[in-house]
């Protein structure tokens, strides 16, 4: 089976970092969709934004959204997410936002708190999700 790249300049490339990171937005394979864990960067300037826990998921979903769209997916064909957040204090924050974007028949889920997220600039959230085309 054959990969796929996907990109989209609504999302943050960060590829065109400097350094760039060795990534992609999302890999498709066959009717797969593997998107790397994304934080809260504006996809055109690639800085970090948000300050709180809300505003950060608010931009990382957005993100998300784009990366699965330009693969030919969305929300709703997502099977599994994974959650990385520095602080589980944040997790009543992150579902409030979350929600939004998952408001029933949720996909599968794991939470895990990690002592820091800096690729290179410090985030408090990073998601990643599977989804089916």
């Amino acid at each position: 089976m054959e990969r796929e790249i996907i990109r989209t300049p609504n999302a943050p490339d960060l590829t065109l970092l400097t350094p760039p990171l060795p990534l992609s937005q999302a890999v498709k394979v066959g009717n797969l969709i593997f998107t790397s864990g994304v934080v809260a960067r504006d996809p055109k300037t690639r800085q970090q934004t948000g300050g709180t826990i809300e505003e950060q998921t608010e931009r990382v979903l957005l993100s998300l959204k784009a990366i699965l769209e330009a693969g030919g997916s969305s929300f709703e064909r997502v099977v599994r997410t994974t959650v990385f957040l520095v602080d589980m204090r944040d997790l009543d924050g992150m579902n409030r936002v979350y929600r939004k974007y998952f408001p029933k028949d949720f996909p599968a889920r794991a939470v895990v708190e990690v002592s820091r997220l800096a690729l290179p600039a410090p985030a408090c959230i990073e998601i990643e999700v599977f989804a089916v085309v």
